[in-house]
């Protein structure tokens, strides 16, 4: 199959959902073509254990997750080509390369709740959650958003066709790698990839100064910031206040800028321009004013979050409920039949089993009652509602995620702590899991959808992939979840400091505390800060939605520079501004250049973040063993 075969729009408008099966039956599917099996499965667990580090860091540092599917793709197919040459091995059939896919990204996605819900609740119970509980909790979570998406994959993928943004664009580069003649698409992605995780992994290194002297090599360290060397001869301040205690520096690491490199120039100058914002403007005078106690990232975010957090809320719901069509959509389409259609499946024999969803959905459920109420003191009664509100958001979530590869996690569970700010008033720690509960399962659910997508287009048996995305669930696990525990090594007190800032888990504490205790546990400021930040968010998207995305400020993007410390808020728009001033230079389009860091962008810049997240966490733990 050289090309991908797809329904017209019109075909998908007009064929009833039996047709359209029957023309992937005879078009598209591959039959007993090798996918999941032990190698497939096998390398998806292991890349995707390397990976779920890169998510690890990045949200870490940011509270984004970042999808590593193509990443995983590109490596594995190298690798296994490279076996081929050398005679060791096969390569890997296009399905085997889809369902490592799978497993791979499940075991990204699945590190969430470390960077959100899970050290937030730490920070407010002063109490560290045993690995052990936090392992199961997650797995039990991740397993429960594979089971809601069971029911929906039929509609969503089968009949209505969403194009799930990120899977067609996975799906494509699968395609294009095994159809590749000789193969040197393929190679040169390759290259580019491992060309990028080199740098950046030599950059991580090289600003270890731990590492470096330990191996003897400290007359090579690089300063922690390129403008460190200012600060020997010169102390550059505003306000009376030096600009390195106002997070005002260049990272030597660019493993932000190549997070830039997956950004659209909208999100990453609204980003820089809420950093400005809040470190050149607001930050200064609240600090001489002596409302923000000190020059330092915990306590400037303590005010900040407020007005970023509020920003980023409310732009995020009013996108949702301005959008009526779309979520009465998002109920009417699981359940929504249509005239004439007979009840047999042609495909029952490689779908994805009802039996499953209908059993699987009560005992996991029950077992993540029973979990939040023994270790998190949820009440039986506030955790069964979970269950059902679970549902309700994962219709919504797959449904912006269908259409635009955004799953916005973070809104639904601002969703949950609304609500159980009514059912559970004053109960911060409730408050953060059952949000959890929902933000996870929605997230998962959607992704797996996402991951079915790029099988759906190449022929591939959903069952494997279902399957693959809880091996990926237990591999990322495996290993996030313990170096997440040696990262704080148990001491709390390490959350939302420069190594750790954690903006994610900050947000969901202070939003828990302030729909707890009430707008007047907060100063006053932060009080107009926060009405303030409410009303610009949804200003903002309105503005965007009139201008139909014309308007050049997003509203997420400009709460996200408020929250996040500038160094971060800067590299990322510097790595956006790097690859569009590319796009403007390389215009031949055979010139290195072009291909390089115009055509493969996304794949560059995935070097860039998997190799400085990797190696960085890995420097992390020999510093904490040295």
């Amino acid at each position: 199959m050289s090309k991908l075969l797809e329904l017209t729009p019109d075909q998908v408008l007009s064929m009833s959902l039996k047709q359209k099966d029957e023309w992937w039956l005879k078009n598209v599917y591959r039959g007993d073509m090798p996918q999941l099996n032990l190698r497939s499965a096998l390398t998806g667990m292991l890349l995707g254990g390397a990976l779920s580090l890169t998510n690890l860091y990045i949200g870490i540092k940011t509270g984004w997750t970042l999808g590593v599917g193509i990443s995983s793709v590109i490596l594995s197919f190298a690798l296994f080509r490279l076996m081929a040459r050398l005679k060791l091995g096969s390569e890997m059939s296009i399905l085997e390369n889809n369902a490592m896919q799978s497993i791979a990204t499940s075991a990204g996605y699945m590190t969430a709740p470390l960077m959100a819900s899970m050290p937030a609740y730490m920070m407010v119970t002063g109490k560290v959650v045993p690995m052990w509980q936090t392992f199961w909790w997650i797995v039990v979570l991740s397993l429960l958003g594979v089971l809601f998406a069971f029911p929906l994959k039929k509609r969503y993928i089968n009949d209505e066709q969403l194009p799930f943004p990120e899977g067609y664009a996975a799906g494509v580069v699968l395609q294009n790698l095994h159809t590749d003649q000789g193969g040197k698409d393929g190679v040169f992605k390759a290259k580019l990839l491992f060309f990028g995780m080199g740098l950046s992994s030599l950059f991580e290194t090289l600003r270890n100064e731990a590492v470096m002297t330990a191996m003897r090599l400290k007359s090579l360290v690089l300063p922690a910031h390129w403008d460190d060397v200012i600060y020997k001869f010169v102390t550059p301040k505003i306000a009376g206040i030096p600009l390195n205690s106002l997070t005002v520096q260049w990272e030597t690491s660019i493993v932000m800028m190549g997070t830039g490199g997956l950004m659209s120039m909208k999100t990453a100058m609204s980003i820089l321009l809420g950093g400005f914002i809040n470190y050149f403007v607001l930050a200064p005078l609240l600090i001489n004013a002596g409302i923000i106690p000190e020059a330092k990232f915990k306590a400037i975010a303590m005010w900040s979050l407020w007005l970023g957090a509020s920003m980023m809320t409310t732009s995020s719901l009013y996108s949702f409920f301005s959008k009526p069509k779309m979520l009465l959509e998002a109920f009417k389409k699981p359940f929504a039949g249509k005239k004439g259609q007979k009840s047999d499946d042609i495909l029952r024999d490689i779908e994805l089993p009802m039996s499953i969803f209908a059993a699987g959905i009560p005992i996991v459920g029950a077992i993540t009652v029973w979990m939040g109420h023994a270790w998190f003191g949820i009440e039986w009664w506030l955790g069964l509602i979970a269950i059902p509100l679970v549902f309700v958001f994962t219709l919504i979530a797959v449904t912006s995620t269908g259409l635009t590869a955004i799953t916005p996690g973070g809104a639904l569970g601002k969703l949950t702590q609304i609500t159980y700010s009514v059912l559970a008033p004053g109960n911060v720690p409730t408050n953060l899991m059952t949000a959890g509960i929902t933000s996870e399962v929605s997230l998962n659910a959607s992704n797996l959808l996402m991951d079915i997508k790029p099988g759906y287009m190449l022929g591939g048996k959903p069952r494997h992939q279902a399957i693959g995305h809880i091996l990926g669930i237990f591999a990322g696990g495996l290993v996030a979840v313990p170096v997440f525990y040696q990262l704080f090594g148990g001491d709390i007190a390490k959350f939302t400091t420069d190594a750790m800032p954690l903006p994610g888990a900050s947000i969901w504490k202070g939003v828990a505390e302030v729909l707890t205790q009430g707008l007047s546990a907060l100063h006053p400021t932060a009080q107009a800060a926060a009405l303030v930040g409410a009303v610009l968010g949804i200003v903002l998207e309105w503005v965007s939605q009139r201008t139909r995305g014309r308007f050049p400020i997003s509203a997420v993007g400009l709460g996200l520079g408020i929250v996040l410390r500038f160094s971060d808020a800067w590299l990322m728009s510097a790595g956006t501004l790097f690859f569009w001033l590319c796009g403007r230079q390389f215009k031949d389009k055979k010139s290195l250049g072009h291909r390089a860091f115009v055509e493969n962008q996304e794949t560059f810049a995935a070097g860039i973040i998997a190799g400085g997240s990797i190696v960085g966490i890995v420097l992390m733990l020999i510093e904490n063993s040295l």
